[in-house]
């Protein structure tokens, strides 16, 4: 290789450098300010509420400068959970089968589709639930006087939403397990189904708990859809059938005609959503250091 060439390849990989070095600066500086724009507009809120009063309050009157923002941490707890409960376990055992059990044939018919689901927009998922949901849900509880919009109905849908992030990040995390797992099962004499349950699945966990931890963010983070079914009402729910508000609805609704403290209260309830998010991610971080 001559010198000109060589000092070509330097300077394409210097530049390369600095050019991804300038993209981790950019993306590490974007999540510094937005932590300081809500920490610094919303911890003073916190401050003029009253911290217990705004985070253990259960009304939310912002015309009697009332911000207790604990049914909506409820809302949000309880449609989380129960969208977790529903899509994680679907989720993964589709993955399973997509990247071990499924024919090929098949598999391009469904790889596809789940590319699909995670390219409709939310507010299509919303529709979906207000049409075909909601009155389900109203007719299946009719005799518990349910209107069809409840955590359960929020629950079932953001189970739906989360399953392309489950199941994508999943299926690629047992497709990169080595075939040696599986064939030193098969060797030891293990059936075809053992092999992967007990030999592929427990090698790809970190993978899968990447997916699920993707899947949860999304379940917390949704909003317009959820908004469609949930009922946004800012009330404690008693059970799965009651509507409720979550912490991300609860912003959009009010945000474009908020002032002052009722804005600020708003930026607060933000806060203690990206604190919620981070201390899900730690959790799980957790998890995956001790070998769970």
């Amino acid at each position: 290789m001559d010198k000109s060439k060589y000092k070509m390849l330097q300077l394409r990989e210097t530049l390369m450098h600095w050019l991804f070095l300038f993209a981790a600066c950019a993306s590490v500086l974007a999540v510094g300010l937005i932590c300081m724009f809500l920490f610094v507009n919303g911890i003073p809120a916190m401050g003029k509420i009253g911290l217990f009063d705004f985070l253990l309050g259960t009304k939310w009157k912002p015309g009697n400068d009332i911000y207790g923002i604990m049914p909506m941490i409820l809302g949000s707890i309880y449609t989380t959970a129960g969208a977790v409960l529903l899509g994680v376990p679907i989720g993964i055992l589709m993955a399973i089968f997509m990247a071990r059990f499924c024919p090929q044939k098949l598999y391009r018919i469904l790889k596809p589709v789940v590319d699909l689901l995670a390219g409709i927009p939310s507010i299509v998922y919303g529709f979906f639930g207000l049409i075909v949901l909601v009155p389900f849900i109203r007719n299946t509880f009719s005799t518990f006087n349910c209107d069809g919009l409840s955590i359960l109905t929020a629950s079932i849908l953001l189970g739906i939403m989360i399953l392309p992030s489950v199941i994508s990040v999943s299926e690629s995390s047992l497709r990169a397990v080595p075939e040696s797992y599986y064939e030193g099962g098969l060797a030891l004499g293990a059936s075809h189904e053992r092999s992967v349950f007990f030999a592929v699945v427990p090698a790809a966990k970190s993978g899968i708990l990447a997916g699920v931890i993707l899947g949860v963010g999304r379940a917390i983070g949704e909003t317009m859809a959820v908004m469609m079914v949930v009922g946004n009402q800012p009330r404690v729910p008693n059970s799965m059938l009651d509507g409720v508000r979550t912490l991300t609805t609860n912003i959009v609704l009010e945000m474009g005609y908020a002032t002052d403290l009722h804005r600020e209260a708003l930026i607060a309830t933000a806060v203690v959503l990206f604190v919620f998010v981070l201390v899900i991610n730690l959790a799980f971080s957790l998890l995956k250091r001790r070998g769970l």
